[in-house]
Formats: C-alpha cells, sequence, structure tokens
C-alpha cells in the first residue's frame, strides 16, 4: 500500500478512446501553429524552419503526455468512499464519501460521443473535493451514476 495505491482499492481505468478524442481536439489549435510556422518557413526558407521542427517536436511531446495522462486516469468504488486517481509525474488521489455527495452529473460534448465516451462529474457541498473521471464509456457512465447515487443516498438515510 502507498499514499497512491490505497488498500483494497480495484481500479477501474477509462477508455483509451479518450486518447484520440483529446488529441483531435489539439488538432485544430495545431494546425494552426503549424501553417503560421510553415508559412514563413516556405516563403523565407532558411533559419526560419526551425521553427516548424519546433512545432512539431511539441506536437510529438503533448501527443506523448496525452497518452500518459490518459493511462493513469482510474476510479475505484469502496465501500465507504470512491477513489479518483490521474497523474504520472504529478500524481493525485481524491477521495469523495458517498455521504458527502451532493448530486453526480454525465456529460458528453459531440466529440464525445461520436467516441462513446462520457465525463461522469461528483459535486460535493465543498468544492476543493468535487471529482471528475473523464472518459467513461457511456453504458458504464449511466451506470457509475445511478450506482454512486444509491449509494450517497443509503449513506445520507444512516444520519
Amino acid at each position: 500500500m502507498t499514499w497512491f495505491e490505497p488498500e483494497g482499492a480495484s481500479w477501474n481505468y477509462v477508455d483509451r478512446r479518450l486518447i484520440p478524442a483529446r488529441l483531435l481536439s489539439l488538432l485544430l489549435p495545431a494546425l494552426l501553429l503549424l501553417a503560421v510556422a510553415l508559412v514563413p518557413a516556405v516563403l523565407f526558407g532558411g533559419a526560419v524552419w526551425i521553427a516548424v521542427a519546433i512545432v512539431l517536436v511539441a506536437l510529438a511531446w503533448i501527443s506523448w503526455v496525452v497518452v500518459r495522462q490518459v493511462g493513469a486516469h482510474a476510479w475505484a468504488e469502496r465501500e465507504d468512499d470512491l477513489l479518483v486517481k490521474r497523474g504520472r509525474m504529478f500524481r493525485r488521489v481524491t477521495v469523495v464519501p458517498y455521504g458527502r455527495m451532493q448530486f453526480v452529473e454525465v456529460e458528453a460534448g459531440p466529440l464525445a460521443r461520436a467516441f462513446g465516451i462520457a465525463r461522469v462529474q461528483l459535486h460535493t457541498a465543498s468544492p476543493g473535493t468535487d471529482a471528475s473521471i473523464s472518459g467513461v464509456p457511456t453504458d458504464e457512465a449511466a451506470r457509475l451514476r445511478d450506482r454512486l447515487t444509491a449509494r450517497g443516498e443509503a449513506t445520507l438515510a444512516g444520519l
């Protein structure tokens, strides 16, 4: 057991379809940036090609980071709380007790719907303990919302 791998946690990792969804959302700004670097390089040549190379290296780096981030994002349902972990270099584990949940929201934009994934957002009385899970398959997101809501209501009933 470590701080980032609590005992009794059976992790559910987010769907890998989140990777192309995130990369596609970066595509338009990346293409604009590449065009801004490419036009002067074609017109003037020479050392301006360094800007194009820098943009391409940055895009490769961002793509690698997205893949690593998605691979580290997971959630675990325990008896009394929900755990959400994310991050490789800067790790974070959020613990949300079921009794503190006010409501659970499922959202999916057009790109997420096209990939069949959604984002589950948990809201609590304290904004500091809110948690979200991106890249949950839509069927599982609905089931997760219902399970979390039922567990939250059951926990509150005991108060």
